[in-house]
């Protein structure tokens, strides 16, 4: 079947606005978006920028907006954005993030939210003979967290990100929940100064859209306001307000 990729196009270097440019390609419908995008930049367009790895949904390289949407291109098959022949499939950049070049955005502040969160493991114990223990149990409750991928597709869809470029992100509160829902991490204190903040857990809204757009299908909203919760217990037990902002 033959199917139309519009893909919005823009290179800062050129002082030109981004704009969309059309090409169309001859794919099955179970072909991956990323096999299209291939095919454009083999065959008709060599200056088109996109970033991929492994194309199995392990690297996270080639999130990007797919009709409105965020996920992976590697993940999508045809068949799911387009139903008939001579569709047109709307291919943009993630959001939030500088443009370097058509689909490759700066993903730098993505990583500094992330890293604001202590994203490792905490223990100031003596390490043990071997390796520090824990039941199947106490591993399943943050088990989904440790999918993460990186992709920023989370980041990319969260609608608090539009107006508080200061919020610390999905992708950085879920690790973070990661971690101190980890029961071999004593870290949960140091991290306390960023989660419990305006820009951390308490800008979260519950909109849901950093779950939906999750191509690991991690639980994200729902890790954040378990984050939310622990944060709450540990501040009334010690007789202490919430640094929320008053939201």
């Amino acid at each position: 079947m033959k199917i139309n990729l519009k893909i919005e196009r823009f290179n800062p270097e050129s002082g030109l606005e981004p704009e969309f440019r059309e090409y169309t390609v001859e794919v099955e419908p179970t072909d991956r978006l990323l096999d299209a995008l291939v095919l454009i930049k083999q065959y008709q367009d060599g200056t088109l920028g996109f970033r991929k790895s492994c194309a199995h949904g392990v690297c996270g390289s080639d999130a990007m907006r797919i009709n409105g949407k965020d996920g992976l291109a590697c993940k999508t098959l045809i068949q799911d954005v387009a139903k008939t022949e001579g569709e047109t499939i709307e291919i943009r950049p993630l959001k939030h993030m500088p443009v370097r070049r058509d689909l490759i955005v700066d993903q730098d502040a993505f990583f500094k939210h992330y890293r604001t969160i202590q994203p490792f493991l905490i223990n100031n114990e003596p390490p043990p003979e071997k390796e520090r223990l824990q039941t199947p149990g106490d591993r399943a409750a943050f088990d989904d967290a440790t999918n993460c991928i990186l992709c920023a597709s989370c980041f990319s869809a969260c609608p608090i990100l539009d107006d508080n470029p200061g919020f610390l992100g999905p992708a950085a509160l879920a690790q973070a929940y990661r971690f101190i829902a980890d029961s071999r991490d004593q870290g949960f204190e140091e991290r306390l100064p960023d989660l419990d903040h305006p820009n951390g857990v308490w800008a979260c809204k519950n909109h849901f859209e950093c779950t939906k757009s999750c191509p690991r299908q991690i639980k994200v909203t729902k890790r954040i306001n378990q984050t939310k919760q622990r944060i709450k217990t540990y501040r009334k037990s010690r007789g202490e307000p919430l640094n929320d902002g008053g939201v």
